[in-house]
């Protein structure tokens, strides 16, 4: 039987608000790349999510990482604002409460990034 698929590598758009339409597309990122990789995330996978994130100088003091961090894990989990029992976006996984190591950074984007972030996202490694 073929191994279960579990790890995305994604980039993300450029932090824009308002903050639920960035919510929007980075669902709509993610879930590409969920669909072309045939990854599902099941309810006991223990995931790790590292996140890169390049911002203008103009923005990059003035926007906090765990705000951005958030704005990441409801898109995963198919939230893009409103009341938080309805999810208005598919969920990526099933719950946040799945993550137990996160890894965040912001920088100025190098040039070749076009300011398009990096998110991976994939079952925690064993012994960690």
């Amino acid at each position: 039987m073929a191994k279960r698929r579990t790890s995305i590598r994604v980039r993300l758009p450029p932090y824009d608000r308002p903050r639920n339409a960035w919510r929007v597309r980075l669902h709509e990122a993610i879930l590409q790349a969920v669909e072309a990789r045939g990854v599902v995330y099941a309810t006991d996978d223990r995931l790790e999510v590292r996140l890169r994130l390049y911002l203008p100088a103009s923005s990059l003091a003035s926007n906090d990482v765990d705000n951005r961090l958030k704005d990441v894990l409801d898109a995963l989990q198919g939230r893009a604002g409103g009341p938080k029992k309805i999810r208005g976006l598919r969920a990526i996984i099933p719950n946040d409460r799945q993550i137990f190591r996160v890894c965040v950074e912001k920088s100025l984007p190098p040039r070749q990034s076009h300011g398009l972030g990096h998110l991976y996202v994939g079952r925690l490694r064993a012994g960690a």
